[in-house]
C-alpha cells in the first residue's frame, strides 16, 4: 500500500478499489481520448522562469474569486455520481472543501442532493446546473439552491448532446450489456467487497438526489441517467441565458468556453465568470486541450469577467502555469474524485493540503510573494 503523494498515487488507489464501471466512468474521456490526454500532456511543454536571490521567505496562495476569500486559487468542480466512488460522497468533498475554504461546486446529477450537502457544510457552496428540456424542473432546482443558500450557479453549457465515451458503452453504463457481460460485471463488483458494503450497501440510497421528484418511480443510477440523457437540449441558444438571469439571484458563471468569440458573448450576457473547460475531454474529442485555449480567451476578455480554468490540472503547479496565462482560478474535478475514492473526505483534505504547498513552494521558486504577483513573464 502506497502513501499518496499526489493525484496520481490517488489515481491508482482509486483505480484499485472502485468497480471497473465506475473507475472507468470516471477516468475516461469522449472517443479516442485525444483532448482527454492533451488537456494533461500540454501542461508539460510550459516551462517557469526559475528566480532566485529574492525574499521569499513568506509565500501565500490566499486569493479571491468572485468575491470570496479562498486559501489557494481552486474550486472543487461538479463531479456526477461523486455519491458512487465514496459513502455519500458529495458531502465528504464540500466538507473537506469548506475545512480547506474553498469552494465546493455540486452536480446537478450528485447523489446527494442539495439539501443534504448544504445542511452538512452550512451556506456558501456553488451548484452546477445542465440546460434541461423541462424548464420548469430547472426553475424549481434553482429555487431550491437559492433556498439552501447557495451563491452561485455554474451553468453547463456544452453538451447540447451527451459526447460518445467508449468506456461507458463497454461497461454498459447506458445498459445494452450481454448475458455474459453481466456476468463480467457481478464479478467485478464481487471482487469489491469494501466498495460494495461501504458504497453500495451502507451508502444508499444510490439515486440521483436532486432529480428525485422528477423521476419518483427510479431505484437506481441508471434509471436517473436515462431521464438525464433525454433531458440535454440541443435548442439552447445564449439567448436562453435571459432566461437564467430571471431565475437566479446569485453570481453566474458559464462552463464550457473554448472559443474568444464564445467568451465574448458569455460577457455580453452578463456572467459574473466563465470556465475556459473542454467538459475534462468528455464532450467534443479533437479539440484543442483547455491549456492551449486559454490565452486568446484571455486576451479577449481579461479584466471584463473572471476567467477560471479547468482541465488537465492535477497539482499545484497547474495551478500556477494557468494563473500565469491569465486565469483567476481553476477547478479541479478528477483530481479531487480520484482522492474521494482512494481515501474519502480525510484524503481529499490531504490532496488541498498538498495542492497549497505545490503553489506556494513554485511561488518560492519563481521569486514570487503571491499569486497575484503571476504573470505571462514567469513563464520561458
Amino acid at each position: 500500500m502506497i502513501i499518496p503523494a499526489n493525484a496520481t498515487d490517488n489515481r491508482r488507489l482509486a483505480q484499485a478499489r472502485l468497480p471497473r464501471m465506475m473507475f472507468d466512468y470516471l477516468d475516461g474521456g469522449a472517443f479516442a481520448e485525444q483532448t482527454l490526454r492533451e488537456n494533461t500532456a500540454d501542461f508539460q511543454h510550459i516551462h517557469f522562469r526559475q528566480r532566485v536571490m529574492r525574499d521569499v521567505s513568506s509565500t501565500s496562495a490566499a486569493t479571491r474569486i468572485l468575491g470570496r476569500d479562498v486559501s489557494l486559487p481552486l474550486v472543487l468542480a461538479p463531479v456526477g455520481l461523486a455519491g458512487m466512488l465514496a459513502r455519500r460522497g458529495e458531502v465528504q468533498a464540500a466538507k473537506a472543501a469548506q475545512q480547506s475554504n474553498v469552494p465546493f461546486c455540486l452536480s446537478t446529477v450528485s447523489v446527494c442532493s442539495l439539501e443534504e450537502v448544504a445542511q452538512a457544510t452550512g451556506p456558501a457552496n456553488w451548484f452546477q446546473l445542465y440546460v434541461l428540456k423541462d424548464r420548469s424542473y430547472s426553475e424549481a432546482l434553482l429555487d431550491r439552491a437559492h433556498k439552501a443558500g447557495y451563491s452561485t450557479l455554474v451553468f453547463t453549457v456544452d453538451l447540447p448532446k451527451l459526447g460518445l465515451r467508449y468506456r461507458d458503452v463497454r461497461n454498459g453504463m447506458n445498459g445494452g450489456l450481454s448475458p455474459w457481460g453481466k456476468l463480467q460485471k457481478l464479478s467485478d463488483l464481487l471482487s469489491h467487497p469494501f466498495w460494495l458494503w461501504d458504497v453500495a450497501i451502507k451508502g444508499k440510497p444510490l439515486t440521483f438526489g436532486n432529480l428525485s421528484d422528477a423521476v419518483p418511480s427510479g431505484r437506481s443510477p441508471e434509471d436517473f441517467k436515462a431521464w438525464v440523457d433525454q433531458q440535454f437540449d440541443p435548442s439552447v441558444t445564449w439567448a436562453d441565458l435571459e432566461w437564467v438571469r430571471k431565475h437566479w439571484p446569485g453570481k453566474l458563471v458559464i462552463k464550457g468556453i473554448m472559443d474568444p468569440d464564445d467568451a465574448r458573448s458569455a460577457v455580453d450576457v452578463g456572467a459574473d465568470g466563465i470556465v475556459v473547460s473542454n467538459h475534462g475531454g468528455r464532450q467534443l474529442d479533437g479539440a484543442p486541450s483547455t491549456i492551449s485555449a486559454l490565452p486568446a480567451i484571455v486576451e479577449a476578455v481579461s479584466g471584463k469577467t473572471e476567467i477560471l480554468f479547468d482541465g488537465g490540472v492535477h497539482s499545484g503547479q497547474d495551478i500556477v502555469r494557468a494563473l500565469c496565462l491569465g486565469a483567476n482560478g481553476c477547478l479541479v474535478g478528477r483530481a479531487w474524485a480520484y482522492a474521494l475514492a482512494a481515501g474519502g473526505e480525510a484524503a481529499v483534505s490531504k490532496m488541498l493540503e498538498n495542492f497549497r504547498n505545490e503553489v506556494e513552494l513554485t511561488l518560492a521558486l519563481l521569486g514570487k510573494n503571491s499569486v497575484k504577483q503571476l504573470c505571462p513573464d514567469d513563464l520561458l
